[in-house]
């Protein structure tokens, strides 16, 4: 690590504590040639997770855009944003825990809709009605006698 004050690149860590979000470590190290002290954050080195779409076409996993699909699923809907985040941060470790560094769009599209199913109905119907692009009424209420299957 090299010191920010003097540029020497050998320092000895003082002390290691875990960062507020859980992910990071903070370490306090001290240059062995100065003996002034910094604060460094380490920080995993994540794959890239890369999405296969549907016609084949490969594009980088963006959390940003899993939520805002959520957030439509659930316009008008009584699911704080909080809720959303966390379904968002669920299926992203779950697909991050895989191993795997692609992944089919149509598994995040079942991962969402679960997570949705246990948010709010009507949000999960909205979404399975893009989703699975419901051709007609008698679609639609396939998926929703299902819905209503599974309640009873």
């Amino acid at each position: 690590m090299k010191c920010p004050f003097c540029g020497y690149t050998d320092s000895k860590v003082i002390d290691s504590r875990p960062a507020d979000d859980g992910t990071t470590i903070r370490r306090r190290r001290e240059c062995l040639e100065c003996q002034k002290r910094f604060t460094t954050y380490e920080v995993i080195e994540r794959m890239p997770l890369v999405v296969i779409k549907r016609d084949g076409s490969r594009q980088a996993f963006d959390k940003v855009k899993l939520i805002n699909g959520m957030v439509r699923a659930c316009e008008k809907r009584p699911v704080p944003m909080a809720q959303i985040e966390s379904a968002a941060d669920d299926i992203e470790q779950e697909l991050r825990g895989r191993l795997e560094s692609e992944v089919r769009s149509e598994m995040i599209g079942e991962m969402v809709m679960t997570k949705l199913k246990d948010l709010d109905e009507v949000a999960y119907v909205r979404f399975a009605s893009v989703y699975r692009s419901f051709k007609d009424i008698n679609t639609f209420m396939e998926e929703l006698s299902k819905l209503l299957g599974e309640k009873r």
